[in-house]
């Protein structure tokens, strides 16, 4: 039996931009484009009459931004993800939206089909942050004050969840996690799923945000 493709909400206020992602779509059967937005508002409402999986938002739009709109998106009560769509420039914004609680960000100079790509992960309910956007971002959070630090971690999670949420802040994935402290993968897995619940965090994304304002992780020197 064939899976129901990924439904997309492709919000961005350049049309050129969404023709392209578009056009390459209607090549990929597993993906489809339901609708269109070219504000912010837009997107809420198309999210709200089309419930899609992922919504694939600009940050720069008239009117309602993409972190407002994104705001919106996931505090309802809906399964509708984000993936944000960036620019070299636009730090503070990335930052807002992983506030806001996007799952994943691409920038736009990538390749089509990488972007296609980061729409499966996010769809499939993982997150991700493209490499490109990642140093720039953790450089961010380095010059900023903390809001939750070390001392409000570690008294919510155990020793063994502030090692694993440690290495998620590194970048590791749950195979390299279980490597690392010679677990099995499904109890790496099962410390992230309670690393969530404990610490509030919608995705794995928001536990890297944690990681990172804890002190956990630094920014290489």
């Amino acid at each position: 039996m064939t899976a129901a493709p990924v439904r997309v909400v492709l919000a961005d206020d350049q049309p050129l931009v969404r023709s392209g992602l578009r056009l390459v779509m209607a090549d990929h059967p597993d993906l489809e484009v339901v609708g269109e937005a070219a504000t912010g508002a837009e997107a809420v409402r198309l999210v709200r009459d089309t419930g899609p999986d992922v919504v694939v938002m600009d940050i720069r739009m008239p009117g309602m931004d993409g972190i407002e709109a994104t705001r919106l998106i996931t505090a309802a009560p809906t399964a509708t993800r984000v993936l944000v769509l960036t620019t070299f420039d636009e730090d503070d914004y990335v930052y807002g939206a992983l506030r806001a609680g996007a799952s994943g960000f691409v920038v736009k100079d990538m390749a089509l089909n990488d972007i296609l790509a980061a729409i499966r992960v996010v769809a499939a309910g993982d997150a991700l942050i493209a490499p490109a956007v990642t140093r720039r971002l953790i450089a961010d959070f380095a010059g900023r004050p903390p809001l939750r630090s070390a001392r409000d971690v570690e008294g919510i999670v155990t020793e063994r969840e502030r090692e694993v949420l440690t290495l998620i802040g590194r970048g590791r994935t749950n195979t390299e996690i279980a490597e690392d402290l010679f677990i099995t993968v499904a109890t790496a897995k099962s410390h992230v799923s309670r690393l969530l619940t404990k610490l509030g965090a919608r995705d794995r994304v928001q536990l890297v945000i944690t990681a990172y304002e804890a002190g956990l992780v630094t920014l290489p020197g």
